[in-house]
């Protein structure tokens, strides 16, 4: 049997699509290898949102050619958005890529796979959603439920539109379907996703339109999900319904992952993000009044061009404020075809990364702090198996998202009560008290 090997950079979208390219390669009658070296069929399903992605990649592809030097048979494929930015360009500048499809032409894998000449590569089209392919999940109970892909929003900084289109949304009936299935199937926890997740429905036609906020609330109501999350949504699309579906939505977990990308207003409007300093806090505030315990990760971008030390200053004033749970935290690089990779004032590097040291001082210390707060507290925690050190302790993901890590162990997929004894800006830890009821 041949077997393939995937290597996923970036989102949770990539993760989503890289289990429906599994689903494609096994169906084919692939069987998946354990690690690079004991693959005949390499898949990079790839990112291009910065820098850095890009180049782990070129790196993970100078060595596929060493492989591939060793092996003619090897087939190297790449697939995503880097490949959706390059193009034709792959094949010139790494000519031992096999093939190359874009993001929204997964479906066209096995085909560029099989081919010769320029039908080894598909972009272009984002007419199809990876949704519908088969899928090989990672976990039993655990599955990633898309509503949308694409994006309308114009962020100065971002890459995204150009490399998956426009936003789409699937017909709420399919998505409502693929989830009732998926319970069927012993799935417990969904995350919905989309590009921007929480403006879903709106570009459906008037009689089949469906909001975010109905849609949470049709998921909720589907027998076995006991938990829901979504990501990633826009401050701007954060609506009063939106908040109420979370709020009164059993399976909803009080947590959410809200970008913030900088604090300060000027930079803001610099970045196209169609929120102020004001506004967002105040949607915090809404959030907070809603569901009190609510959990907030967020992402932060430091160095964006024009960004001065009392900019970068409003964005730790905004972090202290809100307190964060923990954050994702960048240093802006400037992507080809975007607005602000042609601005003129960008950021010396050094400053850049000064200011990061600094951020994540504040986000550690602040992550540690919301962590300490939940000592002597019973959280419910999903177990997701033994911990990666010791098979006799479990690790799970509470409703807020915190890693858990808890004895006695649980089986995987099992839900447990656990009273948080000690904790680091990164884990809780803690005693199972009893199973949470079925």
């Amino acid at each position: 049997m041949r077997r393939y090997h995937v290597t996923t950079f970036g989102c949770q979208m990539n993760v989503h699509d890289s289990e429906r390219i599994k689903g494609m390669l096994e169906a084919a009658g692939l069987g998946e290898a354990p690690d690079r070296d004991e693959a005949d069929v390499l898949v990079f399903n790839t990112c291009t949102i910065r820098e850095k992605a890009d180049d782990r990649l070129v790196q993970h592809l100078h060595d596929a050619r060493g492989r591939k030097d060793r092996d003619p048979d090897l087939q190297v494929v790449v697939a995503g958005c880097w490949a959706e930015s390059q193009r034709e360009a792959i094949f010139k500048d790494f000519p031992w890529v096999d093939a190359a499809v874009g993001p929204g032409r997964i479906s066209s894998l096995g085909d560029a796979m099989r081919a010769d000449g320029e039908r080894r590569g598909a972009f272009g089209s984002f007419d199809d959603f990876a949704a519908d392919l088969p899928q090989r999940r990672e976990r039993n109970f655990q599955a990633w439920l898309q509503l949308s892909m694409g994006c309308n929003s114009v962020c100065s900084y971002c890459i995204v539109p150009s490399v998956r289109g426009r936003e789409r949304s699937r017909h709420p009936r399919e998505v409502l379907a693929e989830a009732r299935s998926l319970a069927v199937d012993g799935v417990v926890e969904l995350m919905l996703l989309g590009q921007n997740v929480n403006s879903y429905g709106r570009d459906l036609p008037p009689a089949e339109r469906c909001t975010f906020a109905e849609m949470l609330r049709g998921v909720d109501a589907i027998d076995g999900i006991s938990r829901i999350r979504f990501m990633s949504p826009h401050p701007k699309d954060m609506r009063g319904d939106v908040i109420a579906a979370m709020a009164e939505s059993d399976a909803v977990c009080e947590q959410l992952h809200l970008p913030l990308q900088s604090g300060s207003s000027r930079i803001l409007k610099r970045m196209r993000r169609t929120y102020d300093q004001g506004r967002y806090l105040d949607l915090v505030g809404r959030l907070r009044h809603a569901m009190p315990d609510i959990a907030l990760t967020t992402d932060v971008i430091v160095g964006f061009p024009g960004e001065t030390e009392q900019d970068f200053q409003d964005t730790l004033d905004v972090y202290e404020a809100v307190g964060f749970d923990h954050a994702f935290t960048f240093i802006y690089s400037p992507r080809n075809g975007t607005e602000a990779a042609g601005f003129e004032d960008q950021v010396p590097d050094a400053v850049k990364h000064e200011r990061l040291e600094r951020l994540v001082d504040v986000v550690q210390r602040h992550a540690a702090a919301r962590n300490a707060a939940l000592v002597g507290t019973v959280q419910e925690v999903l177990s997701e198996g033994p911990s990666r050190t010791d098979p006799h302790v479990s690790r799970g993901k509470t409703r807020g998202n915190k890693t858990a890590l808890f004895t006695p162990a649980a089986a995987a997929g099992t839900t447990v009560q656990v009273r948080i004894e000690e904790t680091t800006s990164q884990t809780v830890r803690g005693t199972v008290e009893s199973p949470v009821p079925a």
